[in-house]
């Protein structure tokens, strides 16, 4: 019998699932509005995801103890109180994410109240529309009844990259929990990078010479736009999902050559997911989901936490047994 169960919401390539099932948890429900996403998620876990959340009833969804999702972050716009009222919303939380793919998280976290929840998004979340967003996300997880934390983390700890992202963790009671201190692992590029590469991955003369072009046309402009040129002793920029378009912001530097791409492979490494993961899609499809997946080997480490600080708190004592 599995430890906990979950639910995997925007679910894509399953980075958030990844740490909780090695927990010992069980995954009951998943969705993923992109089909090749799904495809990829089904073949590494024997689980496909529903489709569009947004149609799917909250209490179609089994039971859970957590929910995860890594959510779009969408603006929020202030509808008029009277006209939802005439609707029957009468939570004012509803007033502000109806409309938006947050709201599906609220909905269910409303109707399913898990005991704990973690949610990812990018690091400028915290600044969008100058902090109202923030400000809408944080009341209205509150005012469900969760007691949240939520930090800044650099996955560059535990894999070559630059990448920053928001994690919100809640629980619905007072739970002693708080953000692991990661020991740095000191990653570089050369610790991901294959020893063979095919030919394909070398960017050609015109694209190579297109690029250097546009970043010295910026680098006269006084701006900083352009490629990202890295080596095997280096750690890369961001991985975007546009990375299928030219590879722009991470190329790897070859002697005597033009660089090339880094391959899915090589970017399934980069994003922390296990050797064994499987990339049944192609290239374009793989660089997109990689770019947009969270490091899973960096929410392993979130998810120990949280299944930590359940697990002492459920097993602490009342205060009238230990009065007793």
């Amino acid at each position: 019998m599995a430890e906990f169960s979950f639910i995997d919401l925007f679910a894509g390539i399953g980075g958030l699932r990844i740490g909780f099932d090695k927990m010992g948890g069980e995954c009951v429900f998943s969705s993923e509005i992109d089909k090749f996403a799904r495809q990829t998620y089904e073949a590494n876990y024997d689980h496909t995801p529903e489709g569009d959340i947004t149609i799917i009833p909250a209490e179609s969804i089994p039971e859970h103890d957590l929910l995860l999702a890594g959510f779009p972050c969408q603006p929020f716009s202030l509808a008029g109180v009277s006209k939802y009222n005439s609707l029957g919303w009468d939570h004012g939380f509803k007033h502000e994410v109806k409309g938006t793919l947050f709201f599906d998280v609220v909905r269910i976290i409303e109707y399913h109240k898990p005991k704990a929840f973690l949610l990812e998004n990018v690091k400028n979340l915290k600044s969008h529309d100058k902090g109202r967003t923030w400000k809408v996300i944080e009341d209205t997880l509150t005012e469900l009844g969760y007691n949240i934390h939520s930090k800044v983390i650099n996955a560059k700890l535990v894999v070559p990259q630059n990448r920053e992202r928001v994690f919100i963790v809640g629980f619905r009671e007072d739970v002693d929990f708080q953000f692991p201190e990661i020991k740095p692992k000191n990653r570089k590029l050369k610790h991901i990078l294959d020893p063979n590469v095919p030919e394909k991955y070398t960017l050609s003369d015109h694209l190579w010479k297109y690029l250097q072009d546009y970043k010295e046309k910026h680098r006269k402009r006084g701006n900083g736009f352009g490629f990202g040129m890295v080596t095997p002793e280096d750690t890369t920029r961001t991985l975007s999902a546009r990375y299928h378009k030219d590879g722009s912001e991470i190329l790897i530097e070859q002697l005597g050559m033009n660089p090339r791409k880094l391959t899915p492979r090589e970017c399934s490494r980069l994003m922390g997911f296990p050797a064994k993961f499987k990339i049944p899609v192609s290239d374009t499809q793989a660089y997109r989901q990689f770019g947009n997946a969270v490091v899973a080997s960096l929410v392993e480490h979130l998810a120990k936490e949280i299944i930590q600080a359940l697990h002492n708190h459920e097993n602490l004592p009342t205060t009238i047994e230990a009065e007793e």
